[in-house]
């Protein structure tokens, strides 16, 4: 039985101070009993001698000093995981919010994960069709792959999060595939979007959704993204699944670290975030991958809401770092009404090439989507000499760019949230405007695709 101490010394916003341990150990969790018999979670931040300080899980209204006990259970934080997981819907440490019954856990996972070896590895290859042809054609994302959606507050993420969580699939086997969602930092509302969402479609019966609002302590907000890492490892490598992570908004999470930190008075970083974010947000990002011998993957999609839209903060900075590419939306098609307002220029998937081709996609993938890049590249920069001196300055081949630039975006990006395209209609589609072009002008395209699929 764990020995119950009496000695809380002080309690400072999540933190608190107790005296005269023994035996305790980092990361350890606790249990408070107040004099009401109520009970509260906390886990140990540092051990000083005989003197652990701990941090709340819940709030620290009511903890009476002198009344008030706390023992320690001689474990970290755990996951009971099972796969009547999936279709359920949990709060941010994991407890039930749907009303159904509590998971009858097949084993107990630490939320804290063990990192893959690197030489455990597998390289991320298999394409993964999320239906988004801004996605699939021009910046593809493959199994096991790290991708980020960088947004800005405002903009409509959390549609297209919900839209690539209910579509994405691996193409051409039975394979299982579930995707595992979390929240952190969400409204009400925004919570209750996501599960009717899921609902309506069916797509919540291979989802697992983990919610903590805006309004739960900020220190269960950073347990939480560990809580759906941990149900996504279990699935993929006990289960064999291949899983999608969606975390949003990772801002949310940087924030409650920062509180955290402030109130441990610990010396601030950059903006006031802890020196540790970059390991921090590492020790989440790098348990996405493929490990040798397994057949399951887990593949993330991290969503960030970039502070004044600038992507030289912290939080995009350091999650640029670690992750391979970024998936950019931008203000400026969102006014123009571009559903989902993803800017394909300064977006990237650094694993595009791996995961198209003959039998992945299709043969002429890799060629189309280098001509459309260019030619919209080249689209825009006429539209914009068009806006500084007028229309009469431009040559006839520019305006055609022009035209382009204006139909890619409508057509090709702009797809609203429920249009679920395979990769061979997001292919037609780029043929289809490719063709407002002269043949003699995509140079990047083999004559035997050009012969094959040019419309002109």
């Amino acid at each position: 039985m764990p020995k119950e101490y009496k000695t809380i010394q002080e309690v400072a916003g999540p933190l608190m101070l107790v005296r005269g341990v023994s035996g305790v150990a980092y990361n350890e969790l606790g249990e408070i009993q107040l004099a009401s018999g109520e009970t509260r979670r906390c886990k140990v931040l540092e051990v000083n001698g005989t003197d652990a300080l701990v941090q709340l899980f819940e709030s620290s209204t009511g903890i009476n000093l002198s009344n008030s006990k706390v023992r320690f259970l001689g474990r970290s934080m755990e996951l009971g995981v099972s796969e009547d997981m999936l279709s359920r819907v949990f709060d941010g440490l994991g407890r039930p919010i749907d009303g159904g019954p509590e998971i009858l856990p097949e084993k107990r996972m630490d939320i804290n994960g063990l990192p893959i070896n690197p030489a455990a590895r597998n390289y991320p290859q298999e394409f993964i069709q999320t239906g988004i042809s801004a996605i699939d054609g021009l910046n593809t994302l493959v199994r096991g792959q790290k991708l980020p959606i960088f947004s800005a507050s405002g903009l409509p993420h959390a549609n297209l999060a919900a839209q690539i969580a209910r579509q994405a699939k691996v193409r051409g086997t039975n394979e299982p595939f579930a995707v595992v969602f979390a929240a952190m930092g969400i409204t009400f509302e925004e919570s209750n979007f996501f599960v009717e969402s899921f609902r309506e479609t069916g797509a919540i019966d291979r989802t697992v959704l983990f919610i903590n609002l805006a309004n739960d302590p900020a220190v269960e907000r950073i347990a939480t993204p560990r809580m759906a890492l941990t149900a996504a490892e279990y699935l993929a490598f006990e289960k064999g699944m291949h899983v999608l992570v969606i975390l949003t908004d990772i801002t949310n999470y940087a924030d409650a670290l920062r509180e955290v930190s402030a109130a441990r008075k610990e010396v601030p970083g950059r903006r006031g975030y802890p020196g540790y974010m970059y390991t921090d947000l590492a020790s989440l990002y790098e348990r996405a991958g493929r490990q040798k011998g397994k057949n399951g993957s887990i593949t993330m999609i991290p969503i960030l809401t970039m502070p004044e839209d600038d992507k030289t903060h912290p939080i995009p900075d350091l999650t640029g770092y670690i992750t391979e590419g970024q998936i950019i939306l931008s203000r400026e098609l969102y006014r123009r009404g571009v559903t989902p307002p993803i800017d394909v220029l300064p977006s990237l998937s650094r694993l595009k090439d791996k995961g198209i081709g003959e039998g992945k996609t299709r043969a002429d993938h890799a060629n189309t989507m280098n001509q459309l890049f260019s030619a919209y590249a080249r689209g825009k920069e006429a539209k914009e000499l068009m806006t500084i001196l007028g229309e009469a300055a431009l040559t006839d081949i520019d305006k055609l760019y022009a035209k382009f630039a204006d139909a890619f975006e409508q057509e090709y990006v702009s797809q609203g949230y429920t249009a679920n395209r395979d990769i061979e209609e997001t292919l037609s589609i780029g043929w289809k405007l490719l063709s407002i072009l002269p043949r003699s002008e995509l140079k990047r395209i083999k004559d035997e695709f050009l012969d094959q699929y040019y419309q002109g």
